[in-house]
């Protein structure tokens, strides 16, 4: 007997510690550090976090337009063919030819185009009645060409860098746009869980007050001063209540489980998939002035998807310019300098008569002598023009200025319709916490009003002067009146936040910035 009483006390030990060690992990979290992790753990935030980054790096695509180039080549030629004159060459012709190349070709932002070329060549052959053989040659370019109408000026240019840089802009309070509302869908998690936990402790409260009515009812049948039917109206609330009980338990259930999911604590190592999720911050009931005037000017300077539309305009607007220059007709000027050298084996006849076939000396010359002379500007040459086309067909371009124009109206229209629609929320927002703090005060005096009723119907209930029912009823009044309290400072508080979304101001009170997010 003794060695199975060991055995179950054993046994009962390894059940109490299992069901210790079972328990989850509770972890305090206040609305702030909710924001903070969510702002670091959020998969739809890391998402929009790369927006911008993309958009910047398209704008450095963008710029690499007036990134100069650089070509180089180099060439071989050997040809051979017969000869048909003992003059020209004994038995065939033939040809040793090399080439070199190098180009260096600047975009500039007006629209011109700067380009320095260096050419050079070696030409060796065994023809007959030659003079300098080998040649050397090489020629240094200068050209320069700049469009006087069509594709002329800085914005047109450099259209493709503004409009990357617009879209970056636009990027980025996109961004802002999904944090403001991330943030608030954490408040809003967040104060609908305290709400619940907050209703469950007034549920329970409200069961405590009826089990104990019960209890006293009880009593006083078992002495013979209550008939036994009163008890049944106490043991049917106390049931109501327990019902009340298990659907606020699962309400508390679903708001843990859908904030955890909007921080997503399973991204942190430490933490563990059951961890139970104890806020501690307490709704504030103060009272927040707000003028309609001032929020509206705080909504036109903050809102950042106003300001998005606002840069979209400025982009419509920069492709309707460029629209308009390509239906101008392409005035170019042209301008060119080159300085050619040459050099070369300079081959001497007898008695100076290249037809006498007789090569009696020869004096080298290298390529290096043709490059000096073309970099010592020997020989000058320079050409000046100006070319007109008038292209017959503009259909495309003309389309292309009709859909500017019309995406540029269309623009437009959307930001006035997006200001009509944000003065509309920030009435609204503003009403709301108008309304919701005066809800919370009328509430504030129902749940009073209704404690000192049930206060003094308890009282005569104690002589005898009211029955279970109309105390019962009392309890519940009060647990209705609280819990009403209750959600209107939880709707007061969610005002005050969808109010400081519709403004814009929900990064800079909580002093969140972009750059934290990308380190």
């Amino acid at each position: 007997m003794l060695k199975h009483n060991k055995i179950f006390c054993l046994f009962s030990i390894l059940f109490l510690l299992n069901g210790v060690w079972a328990q989850p992990k509770e972890k305090s979290l206040s609305l702030e550090d909710c924001i903070l992790k969510t702002m670091r753990n959020n998969l739809s935030v890391a998402v929009e976090v790369l927006n911008p980054e993309l958009a910047d790096i398209s704008v450095t695509r963008a710029k690499e337009k007036f990134i100069p180039s650089l070509s180089f080549g180099y060439g071989t030629e050997n040809t051979n063919s017969a000869s048909f004159s003992w003059i020209d060459a004994a038995e065939q012709i033939t040809t040793q030819f090399n080439d070199y190349a190098a180009q260096f070709v600047q975009l500039i932002p007006t629209g011109a185009e700067l380009s320095v070329s260096l050419y050079a060549y070696k030409n060796d052959t065994n023809r007959k009645f030659q003079t300098i053989n080998p040649r050397y040659g090489s020629t240094l370019y200068f050209n320069f060409t700049q469009p006087l109408l069509k594709n002329f000026g800085f914005k047109v240019n450099r259209k493709e860098i503004i409009i990357a840089q617009n879209n970056r802009d636009i990027s980025e309070n996109q961004l802002q746009t999904v944090l403001l509302d991330t943030i608030y869908n954490v408040e809003e998690a967040y104060w609908n869980l305290v709400y619940n936990i907050e209703n469950l402790k007034v549920k329970k409260q409200s069961l405590e007050l009826a089990q104990d009515l019960l209890a006293k009812n009880k009593r006083e049948v078992e002495v013979g001063t209550t008939a036994p039917i009163e008890i049944l109206s106490a043991q049917s609330e106390v049931a109501t209540r327990e019902a009340d009980i298990l659907q606020a338990e699962a309400m508390v259930e679903n708001s843990k489980d859908l904030l955890k999911t909007i921080i997503n604590l399973a991204a942190e190592e430490e933490e563990e998939e059951d961890i139970e999720v104890i806020p501690v911050d307490k709704p504030t009931s103060e009272k927040r002035e707000v003028t309609l005037e001032e929020a509206l000017g705080v909504a036109l300077e903050n809102r950042p998807d106003l300001r998005a539309s606002k840069i979209d305009v400025k982009s419509k607007e920069i492709n309707l310019s460029h629209a308009k220059n390509q239906l101008l007709p392409d005035l170019s000027l042209r301008a060119s300098y080159w300085s050619p050298g040459i050099s070369g084996t300079q081959l001497l006849y007898l008695d100076n008569d290249p037809f006498s076939g007789v090569v009696i000396d020869t004096i080298p010359g290298t390529s290096s002598e043709a490059l000096k002379d073309t970099f010592k500007f020997r020989y000058k040459n320079w050409f000046v023009g100006v070319t007109l086309s008038i292209p017959l067909k503009t259909f495309l371009s003309r389309a292309e200025h009709a859909q500017a124009k019309t995406d540029l109206d269309q623009s437009v229209l959307k930001l006035k319709n997006q200001e009509q629609q944000i003065f509309l929320e920030i009435k609204t927002a503003v009403r709301t916490v108008q309304t919701d703090y005066k809800r919370v005060e009328a509430y504030r005096v129902a749940r009073e009003l209704a404690e000192k009723k049930l206060e003094a119907e308890e009282k005569k209930f104690k002589v005898g002067l009211t029955t279970n029912y109309i105390v019962l009823q009392y309890q519940r009044d009060l647990a209705d009146a609280q819990s009403a309290e209750l959600r209107a400072v939880i709707d007061y508080n969610l005002s005050l936040a969808r109010l400081d979304k519709t403004l814009g101001m929900t990064l800079k009170n909580r002093n969140i910035r972009i750059a934290d997010l990308n380190s």
